[in-house]
């Protein structure tokens, strides 16, 4: 089936074929005759925890169900321990977290403890399958900053998938024997998780999976956003400072967030935990996978929109017709000013503001210790390696690749050892990647050609490679051939068509 075709694609998935249907067609769903509103404005939901100090074993399993996110109609969906997504899981630095792992689809998943400090074995990643009616012990030695990370399933070539419909949480790491930031932090009021989500429905109101063509080129993006599994929710915050934990759960989508009244906040943490001061701003941008912490002041009372501009990341500007079939490309509805809504705010005056201003530091930030460089490593990010344009054009499986070699789960790519600094060059030259590394957190030295301050930038687990960028790395935690560690882009349909490798560290 060629791109542009008029048809509708209708995505259905039952315990029998889950999502097996991903790969039928590379069209768009149609829109006409649906029986359902995408509207906006239901109350924010605000994510279960699961509390795993102290020794507490939690059940993680992923499993299908059907959830009201559109008006009229239920959209089949996956999640862990819940028809989508999963519980928000805290865990305490310094114990050791314990949960059953169990799978009731009918595919393999797996739970990648996406920016944990533990060691290749308990990582989650391709080679730790939870396969069906199976359950697995999972048991993650916490020893990191206090942080806001997240966990998803990671099988080979199904990331993307998976994700998409829903088998992905947050997860917060907390250090009891911090110094106390001042940051406001009473979970669900003023210290507030949001997984933000783009996708895209079909007319029957089911989820649309289609990766093939210019989808899968530019990353998989929907028309409908997402807030914790409601679509353009409205939170009810006190009037006072709130703290605001974004996750960019999204498969492919760049956000550049800004409120509607153009209100300045601070930025206080990134992916490895809290920055040593906050940082003022108006727009923050994150990747797929990038975290963010910021503290917003809603004490005017005003009602506000937390809106994104568009998405321009694109490898098809210098590839003459191509870059029409990418203007195709699913996109919600933008204002005058190329604007979307993300979200709204409500001010409560019935919730007392518990924090009214912020420190000029911030006490418990963690302090790199790198060390000097001993060596440096140079990986190339190629949408066109094994396998080539045409086979993604057509759908076909890889394509894409790092140093010209496409993910094989037979072969090890890189042997780090243990304690070493090094530093990673990492160089894109067709559109921007979200470049990951797993099992530890990295310092950004450059990007774009240009140095970068990493007190302002902090610990990162993700960075959006911008033509090349540097980083100084170090692994204090090991893994072995037999489960390894991933680097990859964390835009999921180049993950899944091969921009991956892995290694070891000993």
């Amino acid at each position: 089936m060629m791109p542009g075709r008029a048809e509708e694609i209708i995505m259905r998935f039952t315990r029998r074929s889950f999502i097996k249907a991903t790969s039928a067609s590379i069209c768009l769903p149609a829109i006409v005759g649906r029986a359902w509103a995408a509207e906006g404005g239901a109350p924010l939901p605000i994510p279960e925890v699961m509390d795993l100090a102290g020794g507490t074993m939690g059940e993680l399993t992923a499993q299908l169900g059907k959830s009201r996110m559109l008006q009229g109609v239920e959209t089949e969906t996956a999640g862990y321990s819940q028809a989508f997504s999963g519980p928000l899981i805290r865990v305490k630095r310094g114990e050791t977290a314990r949960l059953k792992l169990g799978n009731t689809i009918a595919e393999p998943v797996s739970v990648h403890w996406h920016g944990m400090f533990i060691e290749g074995a308990q990582d989650g990643g391709p080679h730790s399958p939870v396969n069906p009616n199976e359950v697995r012990d999972a048991v993650l030695d916490i020893d990191q900053p206090a942080s806001t990370l997240w966990y998803h399933s990671h099988i080979m070539e199904r990331t993307g998938a998976h994700v998409w419909y829903g088998l992905a949480g947050m997860l917060w790491v907390d250090d009891p024997d911090a110094p106390d930031s001042g940051l406001p932090n009473t979970y669900g009021e003023d210290d507030i998780p949001l997984v933000v989500q783009d996708r895209i429905f079909g007319s029957n109101g089911a989820m649309v999976y289609t990766p093939r063509g210019p989808s899968l080129m530019h990353g998989y993006r929907g028309d409908e956003i997402l807030v914790n599994g409601a679509i353009r929710p409205e939170a009810s915050v006190p009037a006072g400072l709130v703290r605001l934990r974004i996750l960019n759960g999204s498969n492919a989508r760049i956000y550049h967030f800004a409120f509607e009244d153009g209100r300045s906040f601070a930025q206080v943490a990134t992916d490895g935990g809290l920055l040593p001061a906050p940082a003022t701003m108006t727009s923050l941008t994150l990747a797929p996978a990038e975290r963010a912490e910021i503290v917003v002041d809603f004490s005017d009372g005003a009602a506000v929109r937390l809106l994104s501009g568009p998405d321009t990341n694109s490898p098809m500007g210098g590839m003459g017709g191509m870059g029409g079939m990418m203007g195709a490309m699913a996109s919600p509805q933008t204002d005058a000013n190329g604007m979307f809504e993300v979200m709204r705010f409500a001010v409560n005056t019935g919730l007392a503001a518990k924090v009214t201003a912020l420190a000029p530091t911030l006490a418990g930030a963690p302090v790199p210790e790198f060390g000097e460089p001993v060596r440096r490593r140079s990986f190339r990010l190629d949408m066109m390696g094994a396998g080539g344009m045409m086979s993604m054009m057509a759908g076909g499986g890889g394509g894409m690749a790092i140093n010209g070699d496409s993910m094989d789960m037979g072969v090890i790519n890189v042997a780090a050892p243990l304690n070493e600094t090094e530093i990673w060059e990492i160089s894109a030259a067709q559109m921007q990647h979200p470049f990951h590394v797993h099992g530890t957190a990295f310092q950004v030295l450059s990007n774009g050609g240009k140095p970068v301050d990493s007190a302002k930038v902090g610990l990162k687990d993700v960075v959006l490679v911008d033509g090349k960028a540097e980083i100084l790395i170090r692994f204090t935690r090991t893994a072995d051939a037999a489960t390894p560690y991933m680097y990859h882009c964390h835009i999921l349909e180049h993950e899944d068509a091969g921009m991956m490798g892995q290694f070891t560290v000993a």
